[in-house]
Formats: structure tokens, C-alpha cells, sequence
């Protein structure tokens, strides 16, 4: 697939030269580097981890005065003491499978990895069809592995790079040439162990031309305590020409955990792309989404739903870059806010000349549940094409009184009348997801918000 994506389009995707006078620039990110590099081995896949780990030496933490972070503050994670998290504890933290609340669409076909590491007593692959591979790190003899793990644009990102540099497994999914996966994959990324620490979940899904699958990614602490840890995902989307990929992403940590993660799709031409994403955890969580076509005529539709309160600041930045003709892009993504929270979406959509005849829209409404919650919003298009259809914009709102009021004298409490409007704000949304099992409990999640 060739790329003719413009170095700003997408954050960090060309290597800079590297002096060897400015390594260790950062003491806080050189501490995280030591706790994950895995140990030395052969071949491709260390020549990997060590192009990463050498870009992290290079780099500096992320503050508010970069202004893709000037919403985020991350000085609450540099302030805590992280420990790697490595070890497959599964024996002693799991008693069965309900322990970790298995969709029952994907009973024979899931993933689950603890820390990072695979879960192989937790999994099943049974229901497949033949010819799909999807496994953890043992499956990285196949040639699809080395092609395209990290070989997307923005792999020098400081966070996506880290974790390049402490691969120690990852999800793989390969399906192959024309093959229809009617089964739903689940990918369970499970966060276990008392004491802070880092894992490094690293997801790569492969679709081959005429190929469709779906698929669940979940991100979970496995217990209900509020447990202090850090998540740095990256999954990695490749979409040959003329696949179907229908991704839904939910992120329920701790409230008191940190999550950085990354998607980073490339779309080959024809090809079709889902993303919905949802984010409900974490003290501070960042969902960096991003986007690259490589070819004419693709479609990405991207729903996205954040729903906090407290004092949870959750950031969702996308970008799109289309370089092609009659690409269609589609965008609503929906806040609920409530308490001290604070809710940050960036979403970019970038249309050079080539992209003749680009049809782009983009939506970002959020619904503030108290006068001390808080939303930055920034939709923006860059546009250099002269024929196209392109729309963005973004809307802060609070519940109507006048609202609550027809409700109520229709005989609903009102208390019962806001739950029912802020059910229906969400439901949008919800309701784009092919699960009929997480659907509910995501609708039973924001009943109780």
C-alpha cells in the first residue's frame, strides 16, 4: 500500500534524525522504558523494539504545553511510581470464566490477555473458519505479522512507541483473502495485580482484500476496586482492498487507573471501516484515533460515546487523512459529563487535492449533567480540494427543564425523567453496536450513571 500521507496529518509519522547527545531526554520516560524492554532476541522483532526504544530515549513526556495535550494534563501518571506488570497471573486471580464476563456471541472465539500476556486457558478459537489465524505472539511466523507490525504512520508517537519497545506478546488476527467471519471475535484486555503498574496490551488485525470479520476489544480491571495502574494500548487496523472491518472498542478501567491508547487504521481502496469506541473509565484516558486511506472510494464511520463523572478527564483526539478520491467519512461523537468531569475531543479530518470529491462529515455533541462539568471541543477540517462535501460541528447542551417538565406531567418522576433523557442522548450511539449483549450492558451502565 503506498502512503502519500502529509507528515502533519497525522502526529509523529516521520522519523527525525537522532543525536545521540539528546538520549534520555525525558528521566521519567527512561524509568518506564527500563521497567518494559523485554529481554534481547533475533530477528525482525527486536530490530523493532529497538528502533522504538531509541525514538522513546529521544522524546519527552507529554504536558499541557504541547498543544496536542493542552486539555490533558498527564502530571498525575508522571507522579506515580510504575512497576512493569509482565507476569500471567491468571491461576490465582481467576476462579472462571465468569470472572472476566465473557460475551456469550463470542464464546468460542476470544482472546483474553492478562497484563499484556496471553491468557491461553481463558481463550477459544474453536468456532472459526478455517484459514483465520488469531493468536498471540506464536503465530508471528506468519508473513502478515512482520509486514505490518508497527508499519503504521504515527508509530514514533511517544506512547506508541513505548509500547513498540516492550512487545512481550500481542492479538493477532489474520483473516485471509474473500473469507466472511460471520463468528465475532473478542479481544478481553485484562489489568491485574495490587501494586501500580504498567502494562502494554498490542493488538494487530489484518483483513485481507474481500475479507469482513468483527470485532470486540474490551479494556477491564478484573476487580471492583479502584486500583491504580497505567494501560498503554496500541491496535493496529490494516484493511486491504475492498474489506470490512466493523470494530467496536469499550474501555471500562479503574477510576483511578490511566489509559493512553492508540488505533491506527489503513484502508486500502473499497474498503469499509467501522469504529465504535466508548469510553467510561479511568482517571485520566486518551483515545488516540487515527485514520489513513490509501486508496479511492473508501467509507469510515466512526461513532464514538464518553461517559464520566467524578473528577475523571477523559480526551478523544481522531484523525483522518484521505489522500484519494470519493472517500466517505462519517463522524458523531457524543460526551456525558457529569460532577467536576472533563471531556476533550479533537477530531481532525485532512483533504488535500488529490481527494477530489471527498464526502466528510463530523459531529461532536456533549451533554452536561452539572454546571461544574466541563468540555473542550474542536472539530476541524483542512480542506485544499475544490469539489467535495464536507460538514463539521459541535454543540454543548445541558438536560432541558422544559424537557424534564413534559415528562413529569406525564406521570415520570423526575429524577426517572433525566435518566430517560440522557438514555436517549446515548442511545445513538449504543444502538450502532452489532452486540446485542453488550448493547444491554452498556444501556445498563448508563441507566446507573
Amino acid at each position: 500500500m503506498s502512503m502519500q500521507v502529509s507528515p502533519s496529518a497525522i502526529p509523529n509519522s516521520d522519523a527525525a534524525s537522532l543525536s545521540a547527545t539528546l538520549l534520555d531526554r525525558d528521566a521519567y520516560l527512561t524509568e518506564l522504558l527500563n521497567q518494559i524492554t523485554a529481554s534481547k532476541s533475533e530477528g525482525w522483532l527486536q530490530v523493532l523494539r529497538d528502533r522504538a526504544a531509541n525514538w522513546v530515549r529521544h522524546s519527552t513526556f507529554p504536558t499541557t504545553r504541547d498543544e496536542e495535550w493542552r486539555f490533558t494534563d498527564l502530571s498525575a501518571l508522571r507522579q506515580t511510581r510504575l512497576i512493569a506488570s509482565l507476569q500471567n497471573i491468571v491461576p490465582q486471580n481467576f476462579a472462571s470464566l465468569q470472572d472476566i464476563d465473557i460475551l456469550p456471541e463470542a464464546a468460542n472465539s476470544r482472546l483474553v490477555f492478562v497484563n499484556g500476556v496471553y491468557a491461553p486457558n481463558l481463550s477459544s478459537v474453536a468456532g472459526l473458519p478455517n484459514g483465520v489465524v488469531v493468536g498471540n505472539l506464536d503465530v508471528s511466523s506468519q508473513p502478515s505479522v512482520e509486514k505490518y507490525l508497527a508499519q503504521s504512520e504515527g508509530a514514533l508517537e511517544v506512547f506508541t512507541a513505548l509500547n513498540t519497545a516492550g512487545i512481550q506478546d500481542l492479538a493477532v488476527v489474520l483473516v485471509p483473502k474473500n473469507v466472511i467471519v460471520e463468528t465475532l471475535i473478542h479481544l478481553v484486555f485484562i489489568t491485574a495485580g495490587e501494586e501500580p503498574s504498567i502494562s502494554q496490551p498490542r493488538c494487530l488485525v489484518v483483513a485481507e482484500s474481500g475479507s469482513q470479520v468483527s470485532l470486540v476489544e474490551e479494556y477491564k480491571n478484573h476487580t471492583d476496586a479502584e486500583k491504580v495502574y497505567f494501560t498503554n494500548a496500541v491496535t493496529e487496523i490494516w484493511l486491504e482492498d475492498n474489506a470490512q472491518v466493523n470494530h467496536t472498542r469499550v474501555e471500562w478501567d479503574s477510576k483511578e487507573g490511566f489509559h493512553v491508547g492508540k488505533t491506527a487504521v489503513t484502508q486500502g481502496r473499497y474498503s469499509r471501516y467501522t469504529c465504535n469506541a466508548i469510553a467510561l473509565g479511568g482517571k485520566v484516558s486518551r483515545h488516540n484515533l487515527e485514520i489513513l486511506q490509501t486508496g479511492e472510494q473508501t467509507e469510515t464511520t466512526l461513532n464514538g460515546l464518553t461517559v464520566i463523572g467524578g473528577n475523571q478527564l477523559s480526551d478523544t483526539h481522531s484523525a483522518i487523512a484521505l489522500n484519494y478520491p470519493y472517500g466517505k467519512t462519517q463522524q458523531l461523537h457524543k460526551t456525558i459529563v457529569g460532577d467536576r468531569a472533563h471531556a476533550v475531543f479533537n477530531g481532525k479530518v485532512f483533504v488535500p487535492k488529490p481527494a477530489q470529491l471527498t464526502d466528510a462529515a463530523q459531529l461532536n455533541r456533549n451533554l452536561l449533567l452539572s454546571s461544574k462539568a466541563r468540555v473542550d471541543t474542536k472539530p476541524q477540517l483542512e480542506i485544499t480540494a475544490d469539489n467535495v462535501k464536507c460538514s463539521h460541528g459541535a454543540t454543548v447542551s445541558q438536560l432541558e427543564d422544559d424537557e424534564i417538565f413534559y415528562l413529569q406531567s406525564r406521570g415520570i418522576d423526575e429524577d426517572s425523567a433525566r435518566n430517560l433523557l440522557v438514555h436517549g442522548f446515548a442511545a445513538e450511539i449504543i444502538n450502532q453496536i452489532p452486540v446485542p449483549s453488550l448493547r444491554e450492558k452498556l444501556t445498563q451502565t448508563v441507566n446507573q450513571f
